[in-house]
Formats: structure tokens, C-alpha cells, sequence
């Protein structure tokens, strides 16, 4: 009876060390020291994780070029952060390509010597942000949430809880946390003829948004500094493939002869934008050969 007994105790007991490996398990904070970049992971099990970034982009402001007021704006907004003093969350929008992520990757290899700390999370994931910024809340370190490319479709659970996460949610937010955000979309929602539908007028005549405008306007509102990107213009667009030109070895002489070529390129694709200007300056570096 004894045996029965204990073969049946240590059945059990592997049943319950299968099912709690598949449980979901209390997320745990990283060590710190692996990198100064990181991507929250969620896995398959339900379990999130910081995962060090291994290989960093190697930019530094003064790769970019021709968006020297936005350069100014977010310089400043991160160095008021890294010292300790009061600043923003951020939200870039603008033109595809003209430097919104690049900026932001930028400024952390300007100041992570001075504590600053980059952590790149999907919009998917955005409901476990306060689980992230618990786990850095007593850091000494100063930490960007970076969300690269974020815009919202009716009815997506990230919205909330961004929403709440920047302004609104009962815990107040930790100084060493904000927000940099990155978009083609201002409002960050799709905004459609018929929410004009929801406007009002006072008996006066004068115009008042809707509920479902301010719906849409409230995240990006949440948002401290707005900055806004453009479209270049030729001269600027050659500017910057002459500067990445430049950074990848060529000459003058080698800048100007690739002037024609870059404006080809340009109109192929469509665009002159800051990232169709690098994926020129590597196709033509590569094909002349430059080391």
C-alpha cells in the first residue's frame, strides 16, 4: 500500500513540474550592465523579458543633416532628462524616411555615457509597459520607452493603455521614464471624412470638435513636444548623399559625379527622403568601389 502510495506521490509531482513549466512566470528585471539598448520580448508562454541589444546603430547627431531644428528640439528635451530635470514624452511625426528613428537612436549613443537608456517595445505590447516601468522605476539610470512606427486601427487594445500610461492612470509615472514615439500619422489613428459628421456649432457659430475627434486627438495630446518632419527638397536630398557619401570614403570629386545619378535614383523611387539618400550612397559606394 506504502509503494502504491509513493509511485502515485511522484506521479503527481511530474505532472505538477510539466504544468507549472508552461505557466506563465513572474517576469523578472535583466542585468543592466549586458547593454544600453533593449527589446521587451513577450513569448509564446505568456512570459515578457528584456532582451539586450547586442549590435547598436552607430549614428551620431552630426550624421544628420538637413533637420537641424528638429535636432535642437529633441537635443535639448533629452539633456533636460539626462540631468534630472523636468522634460517631455515625445511623439515624431512627419514624412516617411527624413530621420524620426534615426534621431532618437542618435541621441542615446550622445548620452548613454551620461546614464541614458534606450527600451524598444512593440505596440502589441504596450499593456505591459507598467510591468516594464516597475522594473526601472529605483534604477539610477534614465530610460527612454522608445515605440518606432506607432499608429492605432479602430478598436486596438494598445491605445488604452498608451493612453493611461502617459497621462491618466491612477500610479503617478516614475522621473526616470518617458516616452519617444514615432509615426506618420499626427493623431495617430485613421481619421475619416465622416468624423467631420461630429462636429457642433454653439449658437454663436462657433465650431466644436465632436466626441469621436477628441477620441483621436487626445493620445497624440498626451504627448508633451510634438515634433513634425518634411518632405526634403533637392538640395537637401543631395546634401545628405553627399554627407553619407562622404562618411563611406569618397572624395569630392566622387560627391559630384554621383550628384546626376542620386537624382535618378531619387525619382525611381519616388521619394528624396533621408533614407532613400543612405540606400543610394551604398548602392553607388558599393558599385565604385569605395572602401
Amino acid at each position: 500500500m506504502n509503494e502504491a502510495f509513493e509511485s502515485l506521490l511522484r506521479r503527481a509531482e511530474a505532472v505538477l513540474a510539466r504544468v507549472e513549466a508552461v505557466l506563465p512566470q513572474p517576469s523578472q528585471a535583466p542585468d543592466w550592465s549586458q547593454s544600453v539598448a533593449w527589446r521587451y520580448r513577450r513569448r509564446a508562454n505568456g512570459v515578457g523579458r528584456l532582451e539586450p541589444v547586442r549590435h547598436l546603430a552607430t549614428l551620431g547627431l552630426d550624421d544628420l543633416k538637413e533637420i537641424d531644428g528638429q535636432k535642437a528640439r529633441i537635443q535639448g528635451n533629452t539633456e533636460q532628462f539626462v540631468r534630472g530635470l523636468p522634460a517631455n514624452n515625445v511623439l515624431l511625426t512627419g514624412a516617411r524616411g527624413t530621420g524620426k528613428s534615426s534621431l532618437i537612436k542618435a541621441c542615446l549613443n550622445a548620452y548613454s555615457a551620461q546614464g541614458l537608456r534606450l527600451i524598444e517595445i512593440d505596440k502589441a505590447d504596450l499593456g505591459d509597459l507598467p510591468d516594464v516601468i516597475e522594473w526601472v522605476a529605483d534604477r539610477p539610470e534614465r530610460f527612454i520607452v522608445y515605440c518606432d512606427d506607432l499608429s492605432f486601427e479602430e478598436g486596438e487594445s494598445g491605445y488604452k493603455a498608451l493612453k493611461s500610461i502617459l497621462d491618466g492612470s491612477v500610479a503617478a509615472a516614475t522621473p526616470n521614464v518617458l516616452v519617444y514615439a514615432t509615426s506618420n500619422r499626427r493623431h495617430l489613428l485613421p481619421e475619416h471624412m465622416k468624423d467631420n459628421l461630429s462636429y457642433t456649432t454653439s449658437a454663436d457659430g462657433e465650431i466644436h470638435p465632436g466626441e469621436v475627434v477628441e477620441e483621436k486627438i487626445s493620445l497624440s495630446e498626451r504627448f508633451g513636444l510634438w515634433i513634425s518632419f518634411y518632405p526634403f527638397s533637392q538640395d537637401e536630398y543631395l546634401a545628405i548623399v553627399g554627407q553619407w557619401l562622404s562618411s563611406m570614403g569618397a572624395d569630392a570629386a566622387q560627391i559630384e559625379a554621383a550628384r546626376a545619378p542620386a537624382l535618378v535614383w531619387a525619382l525611381e523611387r519616388g521619394s528624396r527622403s533621408g533614407r532613400v539618400a543612405y540606400q543610394f550612397a551604398r548602392d553607388w559606394a558599393g558599385r565604385a568601389g569605395v572602401a
